[in-house]
């Protein structure tokens, strides 16, 4: 989703192409940006894949759980979560003001409600960590939901994350669970890293994905990585996952995972293991003290901590601009669910992550990117 002070890209488009190895693999294509936009030229990546993997793997019973919410209470608890307020729109025209209001983000029978809704509000016109951040300097937005995370009050380097939700639908609609840095120690986004458990867009409405038939709903669950140098000269890669049988997201709970280990990341959705990302296909390039430009060592920029954020967003240059276009005003109010937040530390190596892997053969391997020569 996101990236502070630094405009991000419009549309993202990851082009997946059919596996040569003769299995019955369809053409898939991902339209996946994240928050702040501007007139960025994402680089396409094609990797191999089949269709969607179906195998369920058991979870590793050495991962110790160390964090979690399970929403049991009557409220958000102030010292897991804490909210952005503001109606900066994510840098991309997204239509909405985060406030910090119980009408957009509240607890209730075990789960957190997150509520996005039609009604014109004003509040603070950039993203809460800008320097430039002042209540006083407001902008008006037709939409009003919630953001929330655990920055200073939970940040991790490597583990498993797990998040339980049922998804909202409708045009529009921009749900995502996803980290950012919580130290920007690779310089501003997305050269310090970003990691996309999971984001949707337009649940239910006319799927767009090539080869979609009349009548079939947009239903894709997308997982990424943003990385390489500061906007613009930022990079992606992703995979997309649809639920067996045709099963919406929006019409249950399900469960979004990771797992990340150094020099690994793997996405998972109701332990299917549908996607992996490795070292050898991200990097980064930062300006160090004296200004030369630098490769980032080992697995930079996913070697740092990063903090959850559970968001739902309206509009924007990705949502707005798929499917069916623009924004249902009809749909809202709509609600994100949560019921859980897990987070785990492998017991068999914290420092690193590793020893817990949880592998399906299925899933696919995403090529990355090359670190361009200095």
């Amino acid at each position: 989703m996101y990236q502070d002070n630094a405009l991000k890209t419009l549309f993202i488009l990851l082009a997946l192409s059919t596996s040569s190895c003769g299995t019955d693999g369809t053409n898939k294509e991902v339209n996946t940006p994240t928050d702040n936009t501007a007139n960025v030229t994402a680089t396409e990546t094609s990797v191999e894949t089949t269709q969607d993997p179906t195998e369920i793997s058991v979870v590793n019973d050495q991962w110790q759980l160390i964090w979690q919410d399970e929403f049991s209470g009557d409220e958000i608890d102030s010292s897991k979560w804490n909210f952005e307020v503001n109606c900066f729109g994510g840098g991309n025209n997204e239509q909405q003001c985060y406030t910090d209001r119980v009408d957009n983000a509240y607890v209730e029978q075990g789960t957190l409600k997150i509520v996005a809704q039609r009604e014109d509000f004003t509040g603070p016109a950039v993203q809460d960590d800008d320097p430039s951040y002042n209540p006083a300097n407001t902008r008006t937005q037709p939409y009003t939901s919630a953001r929330l995370r655990t920055k200073h009050e939970g940040d991790w380097t490597y583990g498993r994350f797990e998040i339980s939700a049922k998804l909202p639908y409708g045009q529009g609609t921009w749900p995502a669970i996803w980290m950012l840095p919580t130290d920007w120690v690779y310089g501003g986004w997305a050269g310090s890293g970003e990691l996309d458990i999971m984001e949707v867009v337009n649940l239910k409405t006319q799927s767009d994905e090539d080869g979609a038939t009349e009548g079939q709903e947009e239903s894709r669950i997308i997982g990424s990585l943003h990385y390489g140098r500061n906007w613009p000269e930022n990079i992606y890669s992703n995979n997309s996952f649809h639920l067996p049988d045709g099963t919406s997201p929006a019409d249950g709970f399900h469960e979004y995972a990771i797992e990340w280990q150094e020099g690994e990341i793997r996405w998972y959705v109701d332990d299917i293991h549908y996607a992996t990302q490795r070292d050898s296909g991200w990097y980064t390039q930062y300006l160090n003290d004296d200004g030369v430009l630098m490769n980032g060592a080992g697995s930079a920029p996913f070697d740092q901590a990063f903090h959850l954020i559970l968001n739902f967003a309206v509009g924007g240059a990705w949502a707005g601009n798929v499917n069916e276009k623009g924004i249902d005003e009809s749909v809202f109010p709509q609600t994100m669910e949560v019921d859980y937040v897990r987070v785990y530390e492998c017991s068999v190596s914290p420092i690193t992550g590793a020893g817990c892997e949880t592998i399906g053969e299925e899933a696919t391997l995403i090529e990355g990117h090359q670190a361009p020569e200095l």
